[in-house]
């Protein structure tokens, strides 16, 4: 196979979940090859450089090898080399570890623990039965 549509290759090696996803970023102009916008129908060829606009990012990526129809993840993987910069990717590590830290609540804001919630509890119930007791 000497070249395939720019639109279905995205898609086979899974760099977007759908052709159609491929497709629309095409059309918005956010695929490029040696850094001119293309339409989805475009034809690449081994060897191009493609660049992709997505979430936020943009990836830098040269086609190794054509692929006629989707394939699993590992054998996509040697399809394409991966020449996004290094401040492009720490970009994206940022991103990625902020999302993945459980949140840190500092002790008196927002809402209480279930311990805090008990603790208020006991907290009342002993007040109340003093105050009770002064009656």
């Amino acid at each position: 196979m000497k070249n395939v549509r720019v639109d279905k290759w995205l898609w086979t090696v899974r760099l977007f979940k759908s052709r159609t996803l491929a497709t629309t970023q095409c059309k918005k102009g956010r695929i490029t090859v040696d850094g001119k916008p293309v339409k989805p129908s475009h034809l690449i060829e081994q060897g191009d450089i493609l660049g992709v606009y997505k979430d936020g990012f943009n990836l830098i990526i040269r086609v190794v090898d054509l692929l006629k129809n989707r394939v699993s993840a590992k054998l996509a993987a040697p399809c394409y080399e991966d020449l996004t910069t290094e401040e492009e990717r720490n970009k994206f590590n940022d991103w990625y570890i902020g999302k993945g830290r459980s949140e840190f609540r500092e002790k008196g804001a927002g809402r209480p623990t279930k311990k805090e919630r008990r603790e208020i509890d006991a907290f009342k119930d002993e007040r109340f039965y003093e105050w009770l007791l002064d009656e």
